[in-house]
């Protein structure tokens, strides 16, 4: 099934200072306005954040070797990369 993206049209009115700005990062990163605009609006309306109360981070616990240091990434160097003693 083929989904089509609809766009709107929203009209925004900007200080000359706030234009300027979009404008030369526009023109520093050779995008579009709308896509710099678009792509703040996102990272504003859906920021990327941190739960810590997520089950996903409490789902597996973390393996401790003998002397209570966790190692695991250590060993796992050693079986991805090889040895190095």
């Amino acid at each position: 099934m083929l989904m089509l993206r609809t766009m709107t049209v929203v009209r925004i009115v900007l200080s000359q200072a706030e234009y300027e700005l979009l404008r030369r990062r526009s023109k520093t990163e050779g995008r579009s306005k709308q896509e710099i605009v678009r792509e703040a609006l996102r990272a504003y309306l859906l920021p990327d954040r941190f739960v810590p109360d997520d089950p996903l981070f409490k789902a597996f616990p973390r393996a401790r070797g003998r002397r209570g240091t966790d190692r695991t990434s250590e060993r796992v160097d050693d079986v991805v990369y090889g040895s190095r003693r």
